[in-house]
């Protein structure tokens, strides 16, 4: 004898709840598929992280995508801006430019004669060395230097320049030769 109870399905004497929780237990085919799919995931993982080994070795990294990061192309002005930056160039690259624009800052005359020649950034010296052509230029420019260390601070920053060495004209480069002896000067050693 049967009862008709809510859980129990007519006929088959097993209630509903009983055959919902049971799943079919996968076939062959089904195993096949799953281990097929858990393989090309592999692959895929394999393969990702070769090209990633890959592209690490070429020096390229990771590739961007579609939303704007740091590795995006940008302009070389900001690229240029953001190394000086980076590295703390600030200070030298702004001497470069005042030797660039010399002509402008000390007036063609003066620029004609004296050309600045190199700057030591060094934070206790902070020196500018100009090179004359002749003593006369020198002497002017001595006594232009308080002035134009003014202008360049003024250009620059404050205390970017805190003296201006001023050298005259060079005298020809020493060679030496097969006739010289050793430690010797030259003619400077006797005429001089």
């Amino acid at each position: 004898m049967t009862q008709n109870t809510p859980d129990a399905t007519p006929g088959t004497g097993k209630g509903a709840g009983d055959a919902r929780d049971k799943t079919p237990e996968p076939s062959g085919v089904d195993l096949a598929r799953v281990a097929l799919r858990a393989a090309k995931e592999q692959a895929r993982a394999r393969g990702d992280a070769a090209q990633q080994r890959k592209q690490a070795r070429r020096g390229g990294g990771l590739r961007s995508g579609a939303r704007a990061d740091g590795r995006d192309p940008m302009a070389l002005g900001s690229a240029i801006n953001r190394l000086l930056t980076e590295r703390g160039w600030e200070t030298p690259a702004a001497v470069g430019g005042v030797m660039g624009r010399w002509p402008q800052i000390v007036g063609d005359d003066l620029a004609k004669h004296c050309v600045p020649v190199k700057y030591d950034d060094d934070p206790a010296e902070r020196v500018l060395t100009v090179q004359c052509d002749s003593t006369a230029w020198a002497t002017q420019l001595r006594l232009l230097a308080p002035q134009l260390v003014a202008r360049l601070n003024q250009d620059l920053g404050h205390g970017t320049v805190r003296l201006i060495k001023v050298q005259g004209p060079g005298g020809p480069g020493r060679r030496f030769g097969p006739l010289r002896a050793p430690g010797s000067t030259g003619p400077g050693d006797t005429y001089g």
